[in-house]
């Protein structure tokens, strides 16, 4: 069994706010190819966690694979107990209805937020739980809290057998050349 680990960006970190953002139309096609990538070596399952960016958009893409690749589950852990019970209604109802087209969800703590401690844990267990992280972090976002993933991951890389993508700006930059490249050879533009 491959397990991946997709995380990165939160949707606002990457100023999108709509889901006709261009933005979010490169970042789709970087996460589909890179779940392609990640199904063709042999990867079965994809565990992320529901954030609202990327996460809950790989759960999407990954979820829109399915047809072709039956193989490729899906798993939405959250790191405690009332994840997302604080966002606006519109984000809980997304986050509640992805939970329900996902092969499996859960909580790593059963409990509700207490302390950082938490999300320190949560990211343990992803490590454990995976073979290979796909992280879309630029170290120019410094402010990010995805710096603490790509620190830990980098961290457990030293130890373990275990593969680190990072996907930052500069490599979005060439998705996005890419995806126009499609979009022009296609004759259309979105």
């Amino acid at each position: 069994m491959k397990r991946i680990w997709v995380t990165g960006f939160r949707q606002f970190e990457l100023g999108i706010f709509g889901e006709n953002d261009p933005k979010l139309k490169v970042i789709r096609y970087a996460l589909a190819k890179q779940l392609r990538r990640a199904i063709d070596e042999d990867a079965d399952w994809l565990i992320t966690g529901g954030q609202s960016g990327i996460e809950q958009w790989a759960i999407q893409e990954a979820l829109s694979l399915r047809e072709d690749n039956p193989q490729f589950q899906t798993a939405l852990m959250t790191p405690f107990a009332d994840f997302g019970a604080q966002w606006k209604p519109e984000r809980q109802t997304q986050l509640a209805d992805l939970k329900t087209k996902v092969d499996f969800s859960a909580a790593v703590s059963q409990l509700p937020y207490q302390n950082p401690s938490q999300l320190k844990n949560y990211q343990q267990f992803m490590l454990d739980h995976t073979e290979e992280a796909y992280i879309f972090f630029d170290e120019q976002a410094d402010q990010s809290p995805v710096r603490y993933a790509w620190q830990a991951a980098k961290r457990y890389q030293e130890g373990h057998s275990y593969e680190v993508h990072q996907i930052d700006f500069d490599r979005l930059q060439e998705y996005a050349e890419e995806y126009g490249e499609k979009l022009s050879e296609a004759g259309h533009y979105d």
